[in-house]
């Protein structure tokens, strides 16, 4: 019998994914609700009437910037010097300041400093961590780390509903209470988290290994990005696909969907993610997920009563998540350099960033002439573009991460 295969300390996945969740909490309530709602009150005065939409556009463009370029420069900084942990703690104190801040920002020049100043700190945090895990969490235990990965989400749906319950607080403490939740769920992480590498770094230029591993390196970028258009241009139109076939479907059905999906998708993530260490196929459930996008997106567009497209749109929703949380732990396994792990993990990241970019062209050049049939039947292609990315080429590369 050979040697123990490395563990991750006990403690480390609960804590590691308790502090995902946090980021989530630090950024979803904001964006999708609260800075929303803050551009509204803003725009509202006499000196910025009718201004919500384009303040809305303005602001969430500058910040997709600004998180691209954070996440790659603070993970590649965390890979050279002062640490993982002191990066992310730097970043949730810089991060939770900012947006207790966003409530005296009161000029779209203001808000957009704040909101860029925002995402470079949140992703101070968020580029380190992703990192962590990668020197904390061996192979065998990537399917667990991204099926937990996937409750963060969820976690932060719940606290954008929580926070915005009538009568429990006001705009300026919303603001408040996201950011200390936030800090409840990093801080246990960064107080007794792994103090140091159980995964070994490999210094140095690549060996022969990692330059036969960037074809499914490449491969697994493009495709994380495929299905990432999909999902960010369904959940930007979900709204006015299902008004398109129900005019009487309303903003509160939409966001009971949206949240039934996430809660549900997590703990089904969590037993493929185990399900792929027990047998070692970290790419198969990749696969099926993109695969199992596509063919719900046929049905979504094919649908002809709200009661199919609400079921074809929660296939997609748990095939998505399911790619999306366990891509994000499989990662890991096929970065060329581990000692710079936050670096490439941010350029990983451009995948969640980019999307915002292409999604309204598509949807602006297919929908007005051709509805929503032909948006759903080009999203289906690049799932099922994504889905052949991932078949194996049965190389030693893709044979040593995927036994088929």
């Amino acid at each position: 019998m050979g040697p123990e295969p490395p563990r991750a300390p006990p403690l480390f996945l609960p804590l590691y994914a308790l502090a995902w969740a946090g980021t989530a909490i630090a950024y979803m309530p904001f964006l999708t609700v609260l800075l929303p709602v803050r551009i509204e009150a803003i725009a509202a005065t006499p000196s910025a009437p009718d201004m919500a939409l384009s303040w809305l556009a303005a602001t969430t463009f500058a910040g997709a910037i600004a998180a691209s370029v954070g996440n790659i420069l603070f993970g590649w900084a965390s890979d050279l010097f002062l640490g993982r942990r002191t990066w992310i703690a730097i970043g949730l104190v810089l991060s939770s300041v900012l947006l207790v801040t966003m409530q005296w920002a009161t000029s779209l020049g203001a808000l957009v400093a704040v909101i860029i100043a925002w995402q470079l700190a949140i992703n101070m945090m968020i580029g380190p961590l992703s990192a962590w895990a990668g020197d904390c969490v061996p192979d065998a235990q990537k399917g667990r780390l991204g099926g937990l990965l996937a409750f963060a989400p969820a976690a932060g749906a719940l606290v954008g509903a929580l926070v915005t319950l009538p009568g429990l607080a006001g705009p300026q403490a919303r603001l408040a209470i996201v950011a200390l939740m936030t800090i409840g769920c990093i801080a246990p992480l960064l107080l007794f988290g792994a103090a140091s590498a159980i995964v070994p770094p490999a210094a140095g230029a690549p060996g022969a290994a990692d330059l036969r591993g960037r074809g499914l390196l490449r491969r697994m970028w493009l495709a994380r990005l495929l299905v990432q258009i999909s999902e960010a241009t369904l959940f930007a139109y979900l709204y006015f696909w299902l008004r398109s076939l129900d005019p009487s479907f309303g903003d509160a059905a939409t966001a009971r969907i949206f949240g039934v999906a996430l809660v549900v998708a997590a703990p089904l993530t969590l037993a493929v993610g185990a399900w792929a260490d027990r047998h070692g196929r970290a790419l198969l459930p990749l696969r099926a997920g993109a695969a199992l996008a596509a063919i719900a997106l046929l049905v979504m567009g094919s649908a002809a009563t709200p009661a199919v497209a609400i079921a074809g749109y929660a296939v997609f929703s748990l095939a998505c998540s399911v790619f999306l949380a366990l891509h994000s732990a499989q990662t890991l396994r096929v970065l060329p350099r581990s000692d710079r792990r936050g670096r490439d993990l941010g350029v990983f990241n451009l995948t969640n960033t980019l999307p915002s970019l292409v999604m309204p062209g598509l949807a602006l050049a297919l929908v007005p002439s051709l509805g929503f049939r032909a948006l759903f039947a080009l999203l289906a292609l690049l799932a099922l573009a994504a889905a052949l990315m991932l078949v194996p080429l049965h190389n030693h590369q893709d044979a040593t991460r995927d036994n088929g």
